[in-house]
């Protein structure tokens, strides 16, 4: 069975999404993907999901997780449905259909749908590839 400590993981999922590698280390694990972000300040993803191309410019991916430090919030455009203010030791869930916002410095570990959180990576590091040209 795998196991790590959250900062033992791999930067940028073990070299598939290397512009994500600050701040982003995560393993698949059967069929799921753990990972550990850790951000040094606020951070709003709109623009990142809208120039990854994300349907509607959300995060289809739904993430579930812990809080160490910081804040997460989570935005739902166009739904008409409440932010979720996720903080330091709070689990968390956020369904597909979010943009995150991390108001502050933050650690948290995740547990995502492996296949999803493919697919919102591969987006972001297609983007992050074209935008550093």
């Amino acid at each position: 069975m795998p196991h790590s400590r959250p900062e033992d993981l791999p930067p940028g999922g073990g070299g598939r999404w290397p512009h994500c590698a600050t701040g982003f280390r995560s393993e698949q694990w059967g069929d799921m993907e753990i990972g550990f972000t850790s951000t040094v300040g606020p951070r709003d993803c709109t623009e990142l999901y809208r120039v990854a191309g994300m349907p509607g410019g959300v995060c289809v991916c739904p993430h579930y997780g812990y809080i160490f430090t910081g804040t997460i919030r989570a935005t739902y455009p166009g739904t008409g449905r409440p932010d979720e203010v996720a903080t330091a030791g709070e689990a968390y869930f956020f369904p597909g259909g979010h943009v995150l916002i991390y108001e502050e410095a933050t650690e948290a570990l995740e547990l995502n749908p492996a296949h999803a959180l493919q697919q919102c990576m591969d987006a972001i590091e297609a983007a992050a590839g074209k935008l550093l040209k």
